[in-house]
């Protein structure tokens, strides 16, 4: 692994120098990978092949998640499946997370 350890001011730094992306792949291992995410103004997310973890890093919103909506904030950690249409709405223009993907591909056990 390349990385074992990454600051948030790093991982937003490595992000502004990737002109049009809103997210940034910070550390792979295996079937691991740690993103950091920072939409503006609408998440146009599609579901995902593997399961994933989001730690909100900054800033504070609305999850949708399968057909249910649940406030979020700094700190909070939020689940999704593989597979399952999830989006983050009414963000505040700090908004960032981190994003944890693992396992196998649709969710299947290895």
């Amino acid at each position: 692994m390349k990385n074992f350890t990454v600051t948030i001011e790093e991982a937003a730094a490595q992000l502004s120098r990737e002109t049009g992306h809103r997210f940034t792949t910070v550390m792979q291992n295996g079937t691991m990978s740690v993103e950091y995410y920072a939409p503006d103004k609408v998440d146009l997310q599609t579901p995902h092949k593997q399961d994933e973890l989001y730690v909100i890093a900054s800033g504070s919103g609305t999850f949708f998640r399968a057909g249910q909506t649940v406030p979020c904030k700094t700190g909070d950690v939020l689940f999704v499946p593989a597979g399952v249409e999830h989006r983050f709405e009414n963000f505040t223009a700090d908004f960032a997370t981190w994003v944890i993907f693992y396992g196998a591909h649709g969710g299947e056990k290895e």
